[in-house]
């Protein structure tokens, strides 16, 4: 059980920075390994948590080991149920660096369970939150410049958090689905 060793680690002053999905090319778990290196020169009181299986879970140990921040690595493996919702909720920050993603709903798994998100450019989900801050996979610099500001300045994350729990109240499958019939009608003729 990860959430008493988070707890522990929140009671020292630490901040969490959440990855959570398929440890794949896919979702980016290096480019978070990598902002996280950059973010713990400046914040060495963070833990950065990943959450998932895959065929990369090798790499990411091995990534971890030779940037020298594995012992600011919490591998945890798959989780779900409220066991993962309690994770998004111990975060500051969940970090879905995707290089390919059609849409990708752990960002609003995390905006409903209050936590902060920072999604990749390259993700569906970044075109439908506003208010979650986005980067490009590859910008290591800038993600983590992002992840430091959250990390940094209370307002910020809470604005962040309190904006996209009212956009998430928008979102749903019906009203998406409505928009594409429009659309669908309106080309039609």
């Amino acid at each position: 059980n990860l959430e008493p060793i988070l707890s522990v680690f929140k009671d020292l002053g630490y901040k969490i920075v959440l990855f959570l999905g398929r440890i794949t090319l896919q979702k980016g778990p290096e480019y978070f390994l990598r902002a996280a290196k950059k973010v713990l020169d400046f914040e060495d009181k963070t833990i950065f948590v990943v959450v998932g299986s895959g065929d990369m879970q090798e790499t990411i140990v091995s990534e971890a080991f030779h940037l020298g921040i594995s012992d600011k690595v919490i591998l945890a493996g798959f989780i779900r149920g409220e066991e993962r919702d309690r994770i998004y909720q111990s975060a500051d920050l969940y970090v879905m660096p995707s290089v390919s993603e059609p849409f990708g709903i752990t960002p609003l798994e995390a905006v409903a369970n209050g936590t902060a998100a920072l999604v990749s450019k390259q993700s569906g989900v970044s075109e439908v939150l506003n208010h979650v801050l986005k980067v490009d996979f590859w910008d290591i610099e800038d993600m983590a410049n992002k992840i430091l500001a959250v990390l940094r300045y209370k307002a910020l994350r809470a604005d962040l958090t309190n904006e996209s729990k009212k956009e998430l109240a928008n979102i749903n499958w019906d009203k998406a689905a409505d928009k594409c019939l429009n659309i669908y009608s309106e080309l039609i003729g």
